[in-house]
């Protein structure tokens, strides 16, 4: 595959995708007449952008190696791109200078130990780390215990290590588990482009995409939507097999875990006072460690331990999916 093409092909794409999605009127233009296209011409963004038309119709083919910052901020402008999507326009134009070296396999990061005291201290969240091609990489264990399917899916690599958009678009159990999951895939798919932008020559990335668009119809859809999310957060709502429906707030937070590879830690809790955050408890209890007993529970001194037994959730739970 011609890298050069490729990336001249994601450019047009996504540039001629988000001119379409604007209105003369959203642009403040006079509109009159019929239009055979409900977006703006490309003479329309290049007298909004402040360039000529000729120059703006080859940026659209993909020509963007040497555009200046302030043209590429210009252009976004008119686009009325959003801060996620400007930053992948930014992307593409640094993706597109000339490599001063070959480019090499990406290595794979390990998680410091630090990373991994921090999650396994926060008992009452879920919490783990993935990196940009939405593999989790580290995680504590209530996130292992609330994602069980997500952990226990025939999706996983053979280090039995989760890919979140693998799970979602491969494993037939994940519309059962992502109560929406329309949205859950379009915004994994979003991330996913958003990650394509920033490292265009990350070999494992390709693969993965690669495998996505080939087995399932519904990846090929979101990505050619070009959508882009590089942060998110917000509410989701699960169906656990164990405890039943669960709506969580969930946050994604920036992580440095190295200075090259993008990692985020995410996080899922509960609000207070409400179902969902006591099946949570449960679920996190269920997740906790037991250390044995050496001495009898009723030993003077000693308290006896509460008892909490597991709720079944048969009587909440969703009939299996077809």
């Amino acid at each position: 595959m011609d890298d050069r093409r490729d990336h001249r092909t994601e450019i047009r794409d996504f540039l001629a995708s988000r001119r379409a999605k604007i209105t003369p009127e959203q642009a403040g233009l006079p509109t009159s007449g019929r239009r055979r296209v409900p977006g703006l011409r490309r003479e329309e963004v290049a007298v909004l952008a402040g360039v000529s038309t000729e120059w703006y119709t080859r940026l659209e083919k993909g020509h963007i190696s040497g555009v200046s910052e302030d043209v590429l901020a210009a252009v976004a402008h008119t686009l009325q791109l959003d801060e996620d999507e400007r930053t992948y326009l930014f992307d593409l134009a640094r993706a597109a200078r000339p490599a001063t070296r070959t480019p090499s396999r990406r290595k794979e990061v390990a998680v410091p130990p630090r990373i991994q005291w921090l999650l396994d201290s926060m008992t009452l969240s879920s919490a783990f780390v993935r990196n940009g091609r939405q593999d989790v990489i580290a995680s504590n264990p209530l996130a292992r215990a609330l994602h069980a399917p997500v952990f226990e899916s025939g999706t996983t690599d053979k280090r039995g290590r989760p890919n979140i958009a693998r799970y979602i678009f491969l494993d037939p159990g994940s519309r059962q588990f992502f109560v929406d999951w329309e949205a859950a895939a379009v915004a994994t798919t979003a991330l996913l482009r958003a990650e394509a932008g920033r490292e265009p020559q990350d070999r494992a990335l390709r693969e993965l995409i690669g495998e996505l668009s080939t087995v399932s119809s519904e990846f090929r859809g979101q990505w050619a939507a070009h959508d882009v999310r590089i942060r998110h957060d917000g509410v989701k709502r699960l169906w656990h097999p164990e405890v039943g429906d669960l709506e969580l707030t969930y946050q994604s937070l920036d992580l440095p875990v190295s200075h090259r590879a993008m990692h985020d830690l995410t996080l899922y809790t509960a609000e207070p006072g409400t179902t969902s955050e006591d099946r949570l408890k449960l679920l996190a209890s269920l997740a906790a460690p037991h250390p044995q007993a050496t001495e009898p529970a009723d030993q003077p001194g000693r308290a006896a331990p509460s008892s909490l037994a597991p709720r079944s959730g048969t009587d909440e739970n969703r009939p299996p999916a077809p």
